[in-house]
């Protein structure tokens, strides 16, 4: 019996020791937030379109993208308040902007680096960049390891005639049209015609190319005069982005995931 006995009170000692120097489990460190000066869009304006790409498979990646947990634009608040005053000067001409892309943390740019690295994965291929071969990404500059848009001032957007008509959803594994085929033939959009789609790799994206005319130009020429108008200053090879003048965050690229905890309040 005293044999059982010591047995026992050795293992229950053992079992303390080592219950007192198991470390603690970890836990999971907090999502950094915004900080002070970004704004949810719709805080500022609701009236803009919303159609945040990222947060669908309909990406030239073919899922989501890291980072993007809500369909929620967030944007530093001068430029929220730039576009505010852009979607006022449209409604009465019978237009709206919509957003396709706003702040994006830095989680998703690396996620387009990882991408663009995986030169097997080509499933967006028919409609993103049909012509341009994946291993010049970098070298063309549609890649790139940092984006303005992390630093919380720049948007991606179009026009939409109103009354808007909604977009059907993206279904994966649907037939793939080019970018830049014309546009009852690509994925339907319900914005104006600007001679591309949104994420069309291709230099027909270039705003001013020469190739681009009629009504698709000047479609493109009213988009950029009017957010020139209030600050903006559009990338020339790329019709829909716009950065807001002068940027909040210059020189910060931030990480905090695109989510409406991230603005709360604001």
């Amino acid at each position: 019996m005293r044999t059982v006995l010591r047995a026992l009170a050795t293992a229950a000692a053992t079992l303390l020791v080592a219950t007192a120097v198991s470390p603690a489990p970890a836990q999971a460190r907090p999502e950094p937030k915004a900080p002070e000066g970004f704004v949810a869009l719709r805080s500022v304006d609701p009236t803009i379109i919303q159609e945040m790409r990222y947060t669908t498979a309909h990406t030239f990646l073919g899922e989501r993208v890291d980072g993007y947990r809500q369909p929620v634009c967030i944007l530093t608040r001068p430029a929220a308040r730039a576009l505010h005053l852009a979607q006022k000067r449209l409604l009465r001409q019978g237009y709206s902007l919509k957003v396709y892309d706003c702040y994006r943390p830095q989680r998703a740019v690396d996620h387009f680096v990882r991408w663009a690295k995986d030169l097997d994965d080509q499933a967006m291929r028919g409609e993103f960049y049909p012509l341009v071969d994946k291993s010049r990404l970098f070298d063309d500059g549609y890649i790139a390891e940092k984006s303005g848009h992390s630093r919380g001032s720049t948007v991606d957007l179009t026009l939409v005639r109103l009354p808007a008509l909604p977009t059907r959803p993206y279904r994966p594994g649907e037939p793939l049209a080019p970018c830049f085929a014309p546009k009852g033939e690509r994925f339907p959009d319900n914005s104006v015609d600007m001679g591309t789609g949104y994420d069309c790799f291709d230099t027909l994206s270039h705003t001013d190319d020469p190739r681009i005319q009629g009504a698709q130009r000047a479609n493109r020429q009213f988009l950029k005069r009017t957010l020139t108008d209030v600050g903006f200053v559009n990338l020339p090879e790329e019709w829909w982005h716009f950065t807001h003048k002068p940027e909040l965050f210059p020189d910060t690229y931030f990480d905090f995931p695109v989510d409406r905890r991230s603005v709360a309040g604001r």
